[in-house]
């Protein structure tokens, strides 16, 4: 499947999530001082990002509870996020010129996202 979710290694004995497609990295989490909350990360979007709503920013749409979020950078681009009921940023992806490619990103996760296979990497 070239869908799946990675734990990684960041700097300072920290962790990271990661939603890959093939070698592609879609979201990435903060960095946690501890492997169990990137897998809590992960079971968190696995569960919640399915049926969650998308707020899009850029036409000043709000949203609540566990969300995507398409917000502006201030090059002009968009980039996702995925926010926790508490408001938290729990994931993000990299910015695109094209909108559709930040709504590509949701969908896949969405779609892909809960049976994607987690990898260990670190």
């Amino acid at each position: 499947m070239p869908h799946r979710f990675k734990i990684v290694s960041r700097k300072n004995g920290q962790f990271a999530a990661q939603f890959v497609y093939n070698s592609e990295i879609m979201f990435w989490s903060e960095s946690y001082a501890g492997k169990a909350s990137a897998q809590n990360c992960i079971d968190s979007l696995k569960k919640n990002a399915p049926g969650a709503a998308t707020a899009d920013l850029t036409k000043d749409e709000k949203g609540s509870g566990y969300r995507f979020e398409i917000a502006g950078s201030k090059d002009g681009q968009t980039f996702v996020r995925f926010v926790a009921s508490n408001g938290e940023t729990m994931v993000r992806t990299e910015t695109y010129k094209s909108k559709s490619s930040s709504k590509n990103a949701i969908a896949s996760l969405q779609k892909n996202g809960p049976r994607a296979e987690v990898v260990d990497e670190t």
